[in-house]
């Protein structure tokens, strides 16, 4: 336990240092939230939707965690080239247990973004549909975290190059991001459609936000709990087994 807390609290260290990328990382939610939801708010109230603000807000949390999340596996590459994962890899420890502690230092670091993102979309004018479900939301939004920065874990465990990680992350990032009904409602989509972003696990974490923050759902909080747990785990055993497999 002692080494997951170190390389936890490594990644956190990481992360509050960084004034740049805290500020940086706001920028495309901030764009999302001017450009869509006060640009096509007119144009979803319109249509009998309501407030698309409201309804676009915790979509926009949720592109913060897993953007967040995912790229969290580009310090394992760092670390890589710079020799600091070759340090850790020779100490008398598990990988799997320095594999935990990078990945929940990611998931927690995600969870924050989301948290500061949650504050903006307060100070814009989004109102909860019950304080009293933020801690819930917050225990989903860590959840969703620990989803991606165990896929990102796996991915980078599987590569050695900063440009190809990004490239791919990039591939399955943007699909992940606006197939989950993040910037659309689910109801009524096409079969097609449908079946794709049933098979996103990210529209799972929408979803939950959503009915946790602004009272609307597709799938119920018991499913969305359930898909995310499941393929959080699938995730963390597969990212254990190929970090186990890396050769320095």
């Amino acid at each position: 336990m002692n080494t997951i807390y170190i390389l936890w609290l490594r990644e956190l260290k990481r992360y509050s240092r960084s004034k740049s990328r805290i500020i940086g990382s706001l920028g495309q939610p901030i764009l999302f939230l001017v450009a869509l939801g006060y640009g096509l708010g007119s144009v979803f109230q319109r249509a009998g939707e309501g407030n698309y603000f409201q309804f676009l807000a915790p979509g926009i949390i949720g592109m913060s965690i897993i953007f967040t999340a995912i790229f969290s596996g580009i310090q394992m590459i760092w670390d890589r080239q710079f020799g600091f994962l070759k340090e850790t890899l020779v100490a008398p420890v598990h990988r799997i247990t320095i594999m935990l502690g990078r990945t929940l230092g990611g998931a927690t670091v995600a969870t924050l973004q989301g948290l500061l993102v949650l504050v903006i979309v307060l100070a814009f004018g989004f109102r909860p549909y019950s304080w009293a479900l933020i801690p819930v939301a917050i225990l989903f939004m860590l959840l969703v975290a620990l989803l991606f920065a165990a896929l990102g874990a796996m991915v980078a465990s599987l590569l050695d190059d900063m440009q190809g990680f990004q490239l791919i992350m990039n591939f399955l990032v943007m699909p992940l991001f606006f197939l989950s009904g993040a910037l659309f409602p689910l109801q009524g989509l096409p079969s097609a459609l449908d079946v794709v972003v049933r098979f996103d696990p990210l529209s799972y974490g929408i979803d939950a936000f959503r009915i946790l923050l602004a009272n609307v759902g597709a799938f119920g909080l018991g499913m969305d709990f359930a898909v995310l747990a499941s393929v959080a785990a699938i995730f963390l055993v597969l990212s254990s087994w190929f970090f186990s497999k890396i050769q320095i």
